[in-house]
């Protein structure tokens, strides 16, 4: 698991709610029954008028997966075609079939199992890129309903607010309370920009980075075998390959040297 989005979580809250407390507030002031229901439920509602039940079903299962996913591991990839590109030079391409079933990426494995049963490569091709757009499509969309609810979450908040104020008008009789009563009303303007750049944006930019890494991951298995498949020098395939993976990083150049 890559743990960076729930570093960065408790670090943003936390940094939040440490400035709160320092400049001598109290976060229970802002933990208000109605905003909090105007805000997130408004906000997530709104978030369904603009996408398909479908589209937010799947986004928000979308989610523990945006959370806890790992980054795929390219140069491992490489190193398993390399290696079945040596036994299919070796045995043929129908000796595979057996080290096809323990590879554990779903992907290469459907992949592989294809190029076993003797798929032509230009199919084989075609039917990898259509199943690496699908993806694509799934993955853009729930990025976007995240996107979304980002946008419209501090505007959710300002209406909260805009409420909050015109019942305080209605009550200019009673001075005393004014100051708490205008306080108030500025919590959903908070819980909307809050939640909108500290969970709603982060999260659409977490699912459409990871997404983006596992687009490349696929490209790069197919590449690779569709040269397993014509019987390409294993070598040659293994430095193809590598070339098309991203820099890596300096601490890891050196440990490797």
């Amino acid at each position: 698991m890559d743990p960076a989005g729930f570093i960065g979580l408790g670090v943003g809250v936390g940094a939040i709610f440490l400035a709160m407390i320092l400049e001598g507030g109290n976060p229970a002031s802002i933990m208000l029954v109605p905003p909090l229901i105007l805000v997130w439920g408004g906000t997530i509602g709104v978030g369904f008028i603009g996408n398909s039940l479908k589209d937010v079903i799947g986004a928000f299962q979308a989610l523990p997966k945006a959370l806890t996913n790992k980054a795929p591991d390219p140069s491992g990839t490489v190193d398993t075609i390399v290696e079945l590109a040596e036994r299919a030079r070796r045995e043929g391409l129908l000796a595979l079939e057996e080290a096809a079933r323990n590879i554990e990426d779903p992907f290469l494995r459907s992949g592989m199992q294809s190029a076993i049963d003797g798929t032509d490569p230009e199919d084989l091709r075609q039917l990898l890129e259509d199943r690496i757009t699908t993806k694509k499509n799934i993955d853009k969309q729930n990025a976007k309903f995240f996107a979304d609810l980002g946008g419209y979450a501090p505007t959710i908040g300002i209406i909260g607010t805009v409420i909050s104020l015109v019942h305080v008008l209605e009550n200019l009789d009673d001075p005393s309370s004014l100051g708490h009563a205008i306080a108030g009303a500025f919590v959903a303007t908070f819980w909307g920009i809050f939640s909108a750049n500290i969970l709603w944006l982060p999260l659409g930019a977490r699912i459409k980075r990871f997404a983006e890494m596992e687009w490349h991951h696929m490209e790069l298995s197919v590449e690779g075998l569709l040269a397993v498949q014509a019987g390409a020098n294993p070598r040659m395939v293994g430095e193809k390959l590598r070339s098309l993976l991203p820099p890596a990083p300096a601490g890891k150049d050196k440990a490797a040297a």
